[in-house]
């Protein structure tokens, strides 16, 4: 595929979908619906739509009230906000009683770049990875984004998603075969694994691309379910090439690095590289692409991981 599209477009797009299939959907937002794109569903469905204002624990506290009354609710908000302040609520008042909230994160990682460091996501998954019952889907592009929200929607449980800011490069088609907690091998090889999600899907495609050039065949997996971990792929990878790097827009501690590292580590003991920010907070006053280049989030970082994951078998 080729070209780009963001993924809130897709996902508010979707939500309206799903409201006119599913009755009981019900959309809240933190102030940011124009952002977020649940201002599609606002104008479709506004007696589904409840605006909370900048309160995103509120928000949660509703989400939580609706889904007992079996509703079914999809709670959206800049991911920074909405799983640092409303983590407690969607511990205790969601995720303890398992019930069927749809949390959505957009603006995660760095992509809110010119709002500064306080406003980049980079500890959201690892905060989430935590809760127990708690789904978490890190789609690579638009249209996974869409079939992502929507295999949620129509599943039962609590889960979070996670979507960045501004468009994205188009990997999937729209007709993709679409699985949650099932990893899509995206381009085959026998020399390492690059086990990767979000946005650095498509630059894995793009770094082995470039390490085909030197002889080296890679293996790209888009690991866009973080938990469930599909831990069979992850395990079958490290069979299969003996070297692992994994490529995410995270804090390379506790995100999809981490929960790889965990897999191996019990379950087939493998070289290892993790390609993500390197336990730091983010920066201000850069463009998104000049933040990617100066935290390693490039096809570049994914090949020198992979020249050095390599050395180790």
């Amino acid at each position: 595929m080729s070209g780009e599209a963001a993924q809130v477009e897709y996902f508010g797009k979707a939500l309206v979908e799903l409201g006119a299939k599913h009755s009981d959907l019900v959309v809240l937002d933190a102030d940011v619906s124009a952002s977020t794109k649940t201002a599609y569903f606002e104008e479709r469905f506004p007696k589904r739509f409840i605006q909370t204002g900048i309160s995103e624990q509120d928000m949660i506290g509703i989400a939580s009230g609706l889904a007992l009354s079996g509703k079914t609710p999809v709670a959206a908000a800049f991911a920074i906000f909405l799983v640092g302040r409303g983590w407690e609520q969607i511990l205790n008042s969601i995720a303890r009683q398992r019930l069927n909230v749809k949390i959505v994160g957009t603006h995660s990682g760095l992509s809110p770049s010119a709002d500064g460091a306080s406003h980049q996501a980079l500890g959201d998954v690892a905060l989430m990875r935590v809760i127990p019952n708690m789904t978490i889907v890190v789609p690579a592009d638009a249209p996974q984004t869409a079939m992502a929200i929507t295999d949620l929607v129509e599943s039962y449980g609590p889960a979070y998603l996670r979507l960045r800011r501004g468009s994205t490069p188009t990997v999937y088609s729209d007709d993709l075969d679409y699985n949650l907690g099932e990893a899509i091998t995206l381009r085959d090889g026998s020399d390492v694994s690059i086990i990767c999600n979000g946005t650095m899907v498509h630059m894995a495609l793009q770094a082995a691309e470039n390490l085909q050039k030197e002889g080296v065949d890679s293996q790209v997996i888009d690991m866009h379910t973080v938990k469930p971990l599909d831990q069979d792929a992850v395990i079958n990878a490290a069979r299969k090439t003996g070297a692992v790097v994994t490529a995410e827009e995270h804090n390379i501690l506790g995100g999809l690095g981490g929960a790889v590292a965990e897999c191996l580590s019990e379950s087939k003991p493998t070289p290892l590289m993790r390609v993500g920010v390197a336990d730091r907070y983010g920066a201000s006053s850069r463009s998104y692409s000049e933040l990617l280049d100066a935290m390693g989030l490039t096809p570049e970082a994914i090949r020198k991981a992979v020249h050095t994951v390599i050395g180790r078998k």
